[in-house]
């Protein structure tokens, strides 16, 4: 069935449609209130962004799933994007979340916890803290004025108070020097002062300090006052005439028409936290479908849901705020402000994101040059229809022990560590690259059609070696039914051998595609020699134990030190003593181990 026959069959419900290119991959999905409307969109004649012209013509297939509702669609949009990462979906990572303060309300004695994962699991969280504002401050200044304890969540029996209760930073509920009802209240004040609604904290401290000033306490008084001057900081950043709402997150959305750029003002307790910017590369073409998607994903993170969100442009948020809704329990407020503080909360975001936008540019462009532009041209260069997923694959021994193989991936000219892969050599005797080379491509190969982990087939192979180890592995390869293009990039003068031709392919040292190859090679020889060592270290992890003086972590320097095992055991001390993190002692221990059972062997 063509492309123009399943859009005219398309079906007039909700769901979420799935864009292919030529090579199967998923490139993008979406969801859609009415899926034959929406998906025609992208067919027609009418002018697109260039992003969405890019994504578009780039599609070979799509399908398309029905949902009962459009809340449904969102969901199941969200896990998808999710599970296959679409080059054309926005795309949020998680790798960089602030801190929050956590209190367990569960406990009988609560403890102030720091943590940067936010779980639903019935505890208070307050924060995001950035942007000026340390997560380690607000704790100290709990501390200072209401005394609440900050040791591990179990209290268990002590035989005296630790020094947080000497110098006043702990009322010791440990020792049972505060009823459980007081200790609660103490909980009470320091939640609403997190909050925004107590502001007792600052006139404690100051007490405290000029009594620490009386008692001739300095260094105490001197803690105190820069407390003093952070509170001051933080109450600055006060956001008047919120009303009863004091945790919001407002968005706003800032694109060149080729990258886009979210950022987020975010509200606890009534105070300006600061503004958090996310680079997008979207190829949606609604404020609704951008803004359900990103804040899908947003809210999936564990980022904490506020009470209201504030967004620039108005859409139909029902199925937005159910979802939402499912991740809590209750479904935020969100509104869409022209006026007053929580207008400008949107406006400071939007200024933001025009900001990143302006002054990422020339890195957005630099990045593209190396990844998606050294994709297009190294597919010019080999004449083949994709380089979207690239995998390259090295074999690391020594003199034949301790075989094995690595699978470095890259999708869209960026590293995926999450697909890479590791094997231990099976099957050759020896060392023989060649055979190994064969085992490993014909494994892969193999389990391509019943392991999911192996489902998606590169659109390149790249072999680390050249004329031999290519045609060992396009050998195997085209025995087994496949017909994937494969190069070999040989180290030594950085040549690109082609299964089909006995001449290299010699690029400029500064071409993007060969430094494409590069990264993709190093990545697998990284990840190999790693792996080797790891197995090499296993081996010989009693023997180097019993030397006095090597531990885990100097048997780990040694073993990174010495390629060759049996170079670290001809080592004389000098050069044992020159390796950093091996003392004099140590390195005698070592020679002298090696060598007396040297000498006993000769004996």
């Amino acid at each position: 069935m063509t492309l123009k026959e399943k859009i005219k069959n398309l079906p007039e419900n909700s769901g979420v449609y799935i864009m292919r290119d030529a090579g199967g991959n998923i490139i993008y999905v979406g969801k859609a209130v009415v899926l034959k409307n929406r998906v025609r969109q992208y067919f027609n004649n009418s002018p697109k962004l260039p992003k969405v012209q890019a994504m578009v013509d780039n599609i070979a297939d799509f399908e398309y799933i029905i949902t009962l509702t459009e809340k449904d669609a969102l969901a199941l949009e969200a896990n998808l994007i999710r599970k296959y990462k679409p080059h054309y979906n926005i795309l949020l990572k998680d790798d960089k979340h602030s801190p929050y303060i956590k209190i367990d309300l569960k406990q009988d004695y609560p403890t102030i916890e720091v943590t940067r994962k936010v779980k639903r699991d019935g505890a208070r969280y307050f924060g995001p803290f950035f942007n000026g504002i340390h997560v380690w401050d607000i704790v100290g200044v709990i501390k200072s004025a209401y005394r609440m304890r900050t040791c591990p969540k179990r209290m268990g029996k002590k035989d005296r108070a630790c020094l947080n209760y000497h110098i006043g930073l702990c009322s010791a509920p440990c020792m049972g020097y505060i009823s459980k009802e007081d200790y609660r209240e103490t909980v009470q004040k320091v939640m609403r002062f997190l909050s925004g609604y107590d502001d007792t904290a600052e006139k404690l401290i100051e007490e405290r300090m000029n009594a620490a000033v009386e008692r001739e306490e300095f260094e105490r008084a001197i803690v105190y006052r820069d407390q003093l001057a952070m509170l001051k900081k933080l109450r600055e950043r006060t956001v008047a005439n919120l009303g009863n709402v004091t945790d919001i997150d407002a968005f706003a959305y800032a694109s060149s028409g080729e990258y886009g750029v979210v950022s987020v003002a975010l509200v606890r307790g009534n105070k300006m936290m600061g503004v958090k910017n996310y680079r997008i590369n979207d190829a949606s073409m609604t404020t609704e479908e951008l803004f359900s998607t990103f804040l899908s994903q947003y809210y999936a993170l564990d980022n904490e849901l506020p009470e209201e969100i504030c967004l620039e442009e108005e859409f139909d948020t029902t199925a937005l705020s159910e979802y939402l809704g499912t991740i809590t329990g209750k479904p935020p407020f969100i509104t869409f402000p022209k006026k007053g503080a929580r207008a400008r909360l949107v406006k400071t975001a939007h200024s933001n994101a025009s900001d990143y936008l302006v002054k990422s540019s020339e890195k957005l462009e630099r990045e593209k040059d190396m990844t998606l532009g050294a994709v297009k041209q190294l597919e010019k260069i080999l004449g083949i229809k994709s380089a979207r997923r690239i995998e390259c694959y090295d074999i690391s021994n020594i003199s034949g022990v301790d075989k094995v193989a690595s699978q470095s991936v890259f999708i869209d000219g960026k590293s995926s560590p999450s697909d890479y892969r590791k094997y231990r050599i099976k099957t050759v005797e020896g060392a023989d690259d060649f055979k190994c080379m064969e085992e490993v491509i014909k494994r892969r190969l193999q389990r391509a059609s019943n392991d999911e982990k192996f489902s998606y087939l590169p659109d390149l192979i790249v072999i680390d070696g050249g004329k031999g180890q290519l045609s060992s592995a396009y050998g195997v390869m085209t025995s087994l039914g496949y017909d994937i293009p494969m190069v070999g990039l040989a180290k030594r003068e950085e040549e690109i051998f082609t299964p089909h031709s006995s001449d290299p392919i010699v690029l400029k040292k500064d071409n993007y595609a060969l430094r494409l190859l590069q990264r993709v090679r190093d990545e697998a020889h990284r990840f190999a020699i790693t792996y080797h060592r790891k197995l090499r270290g296993k081996r010989y992890y009693s023997e180097l134990d019993e030397i006095p003086g090597v531990g885990k972590k100097r048997r780990a320097i040694l073993l990174k030190a010495f390629e060759n095992y049996e170079d670290l055991k001809n080592a004389d001390a000098q050069t044992l003593a020159a390796i950093e993190g091996i003392d004099s002692a140590t390195a005698q221990n070592v020679y002298d181990y090696f060598h007396n059972k040297t000498e006993g062997q000769k004996a």
